[in-house]
């Protein structure tokens, strides 16, 4: 019975030992050193201690049980039972521990943010997209490295535990007691003390230095932490009273001026395309890279060139960084939160109003082009409920045109559309939407424009684009044409960046087509879900019902950016830019003239977004 006291302890111990030891791997790869090792643990230890607590209650309650003073748990069969379950216990928490740690470490590459629900999502809506991503080497490692990490830890507890029920004697009460008390106060590492606040990631954060944050964050509790939180809307981020928050963000959307509305379409219905393209930054548009001929040339030579042709927003970004997030904010003019995915919830989007669902209302058909999978992250349900009543996706395409892992390539997209263009006469005006992927990982697209994989494959998209606007320029829709270009999310290019950096959000907007009145760039600072209300405002349609939406050239409102990485709030207008990190709980970034004033205003849109989310 002793030995069984023994085994309470030495399993939370060895849970703890095995959480430590995932944080040299995670510097390794990701900071390149053990340099800064000490810190991660000791400040990482809370989560480890609370984890190790919540994996080693069952074990302890089945010890306890197996130690009763009672019948029914002294017949002689029972040893064997308690065996089983604790097997089958300690073969589904190493399964449970090893998934976290390598599906962490492979994401992170990706994601540069602690694990948390979001594969889930991916998978449980399409699998076969959520890994397009994960080459066969890059799957083979992670398998590998799965068993190996199983492995360990199922001989670690194997170990442990192979004499756990062989010691016979009179049972008595002071160690079923002892035990009691050990189950017990596992409740503390658990709940992280017995203070007010519970534990949760933010505890662990330490540095200026995001990698040493999320090294010393433990997967697997970061994942049930994001699970948890994902229906408690109301409750997430309160940082203030309600009133207040809600009196600051009725004072953003107040005119400061007299109306000043700048009309820049020469005609009132023109056919609308909207083309998304994955993953392009600003900085891709600036990059010159060496071409297959060893020269350097500009790797987006046509969106450089549409941007001098048309309507350049030149301080423009993205709300968020996953297309499901992205599309929320373009097409809905919502901006999308990081940490929950609201495509997941098609009652709630359902309830919100869209482009889509405005201009059906005047009369404009809906059509939607996508390469990939249309069921991934619930993205029919998200395009039914606005309104569109084509959707054209990787099953509308012969199987030998689904070249790559995220489906059909753009070339093949692009000239979908163009073949149908030709052939169309609808009599009214159109909304198409154009959903680019061949600039996602794994870049597999075909060589010949740059050397790096990656910038090829932003060349590549751009080649297509490019003979894409050509093409439309050339028939008689061209002069009722406006095509609206932007990023689906922050960009991808460079590789391994700061996500709490203002830049990584600076996408390009380019307004083009024969419905321009004139070439100009656009200097007012704006975001994604800026989108929504300046197109409909140049349609003269109303947008009133879009409550976070403002029209990008109405001078009498205030302009800013607004958007969110997880978990973080980045705010920036012509005087300020401000970036908050919510787990360190401060500001990591405020430049510029007017230092602190976007804080309260960020934070205020945040908590305003959740309450409206929360509501629907």
């Amino acid at each position: 019975m002793k030995h069984k006291i023994f085994l309470i302890v030495a399993t939370f111990v060895a849970w703890t030992l095995l959480f430590i030891l995932q944080k040299p791997v995670f510097l390794l790869v990701y900071d390149g050193g053990l340099t800064d090792l000490w810190p991660v643990v000791g400040h990482g230890l809370p989560l480890d201690l609370s984890m190790a607590g919540y994996l080693t209650v069952i074990p302890a309650l089945v010890l306890l049980l197996s130690d009763l003073p009672l019948a029914v748990f002294r017949r002689p069969s029972a040893d064997r039972w308690w065996r089983l379950a604790l097997a089958a216990y300690f073969g589904v928490a190493s399964v449970a521990v090893a998934l976290s740690f390598v599906a962490n470490m492979g994401l992170y590459g990706y994601w540069r943010f602690p694990l948390d629900s979001t594969p889930v999502f991916f998978l449980t809506s399409s699998p076969a997209d959520a890994l397009a991503s994960i080459s066969w080497g890059q799957g083979l490692m992670a398998l590998v490295g799965l068993v190996l990490v199983v492995a360990l830890i199922s001989l670690v507890f194997h170990l442990l535990y192979l004499k756990a029920f062989r010691q016979k004697g009179k049972r008595k009460v002071w160690p079923v007691v002892v035990e009691l008390l050990l189950l017990a106060s596992l409740f503390l590492p658990i709940r992280g003390g017995v203070t007010v606040s519970s534990m949760n990631t933010g505890k662990v954060y330490f540095s200026h230095h995001s990698v040493l944050n999320h090294a010393a964050v433990n997967p697997l509790f970061s994942f049930m932490e994001s699970m948890s939180h994902q229906e408690d809307f109301a409750s997430q981020y309160r940082f203030m009273d309600d009133a207040e928050a809600h009196r600051i963000v009725a004072d953003l959307n107040r005119p400061v001026g007299s109306a000043n509305h700048t009309q820049v379409l020469r005609c009132e219905q023109p056919d609308v395309y909207v083309v998304i393209l994955e993953s392009f930054s600003d900085t891709v548009m600036h990059t010159l890279a060496e071409g297959m001929d060893g020269r350097k040339w500009p790797v987006t030579p046509n969106l450089n060139k549409l941007s001098e042709e048309g309507i350049f927003f030149r301080n423009f970004y993205a709300n968020s960084f996953r297309t499901d997030r992205g599309l929320l904010s373009i097409l809905m003019g919502y901006p999308a939160p990081s940490v929950v995915s609201l495509m997941k919830y098609p009652k709630k989007t359902a309830a919100l109003p869209s482009i889509a669902s405005h201009l059906a209302k005047a009369g404009y058909g809906l059509e939607y082009y996508y390469g990939g999978d249309a069921d991934f992250t619930n993205m029919r349900s998200f395009l039914v409920n606005q309104g569109f009543s084509s959707i054209i996706s990787d099953v509308d395409f012969p199987v030998s045109a689904r070249l790559s892992k995220w489906g059909v390539p753009d070339n093949l997209l692009f000239q979908r559309v163009e073949k149908e263009l030709k052939v169309e006469r609808p009599s009214r005006p159109m909304m198409r939407v154009i959903q680019t992927s061949s600039s996602h990982e794994p870049f597999d697209v075909p060589p010949g424009y740059m050397q790096d994989k990656t910038l090829n494959a932003f060349a590549f998209v751009d080649s297509y684009l490019g003979d894409f606007v050509k093409s439309l320029r050339k028939t008689d829709r061209w002069d009722r044409s406006l095509v609206v270009i932007v990023p689906d999310h922050l960009g991808a290019w460079p590789e391994e960046i700061d996500n709490f950096k203002p830049w990584r959000f600076h996408c390009p907007m380019i307004w083009t087509g024969g419905a321009i009145e004139k070439p100009m760039v656009v200097d007012t600072y704006a975001s994604q879900q800026d989108i929504a209300a300046t197109l409909l405002a140049q349609l003269g349609l109303p947008h009133n019902d879009l409550l976070f939406s403002k029209d990008i050239f109405d001078a009498s409102i205030p302009h800013y950016a607004f958007f969110l990485m997880n978990d973080g709030i980045g705010f920036i207008d012509a005087d300020n830019t401000m970036i908050y990190d919510n787990k360190l709980g401060r500001t990591v970034i405020d430049e510029g003239r007017q230092n602190g004033k976007n804080l309260q205003r960020g934070k205020a849109l945040l908590q305003v977004l959740f309450d409206d989310i929360a509501r629907r």
